[in-house]
């Protein structure tokens, strides 16, 4: 050790305490601590008692209401993020389809003018939608039913039930939902 290593400031570096004088403090303390019994510090003590079965059973059953609660939580959150995805997905699915109506009416009057070239498009295009649930409303001739018709015509009739007499614009259902409404001509 050099002169000054481990001495205060100030200090005599002479009559400064060494490493080996440090270490031999500490065995010192250790061996009285040791004479002083377990339960001098009380840390032991506490292991010693046996505890009680019935407090032990009590904690296992809170764990386990506890853990059953958690797990259940998880399933209904796993289940609703599920239906959840589901419902995004089909709305995602409906509004491209809604956009591709627009192909489908460009493709209806085409063919309404004479022009055959389109024919083969659209019923592809329509066989393709309806394989995965779009339907096609052809409502002449049924009662007027403001959920799936828009009326933007009506002619006079006896008074009685609103029957569509004439399609206007095609309307489509997506799997059960109604996309677009049909435009329709009404009487009564």
């Amino acid at each position: 050790m050099t002169p000054g290593e481990g001495a205060a400031a100030g200090e005599d570096p002479a009559t400064a305490p060494t490493a080996d004088d440090l270490e031999d403090l500490l065995a010192a303390d250790l061996h009285d601590a040791d004479a002083a019994g377990p339960d001098a510090h009380g840390a032991e003590a506490e292991f010693e008692a046996e505890p009680d079965p019935a407090v032990v059973a009590a904690e296992r059953d809170e764990y386990r209401d506890t853990l059953l609660r958690l797990k259940a939580e998880f399933d209904n959150y796993r289940k609703r993020a599920a239906r959840e995805e589901a419902e995004v997905r089909e709305r995602a699915t409906a509004n491209l389809v809604d956009k591709l109506l627009v192909v489908l009416d460009a493709c209806d009057a085409a063919i309404g003018h004479g022009s055959s070239d389109v024919e083969p498009i659209a019923k592809m295009l329509l066989e393709l939608l309806e394989r995965d649930g779009l339907e096609r409303m052809t409502p002449e001739g049924e009662p007027f039913d403001p959920n799936h018709h828009e009326a933007v015509l009506h002619e006079a009739g006896d008074g009685g039930e609103s029957v569509v007499v004439e399609v206007l614009r095609t309307g489509y259902v997506w799997k059960g939902r109604v996309v677009r409404p049909a435009m329709v001509k009404v009487r009564g």
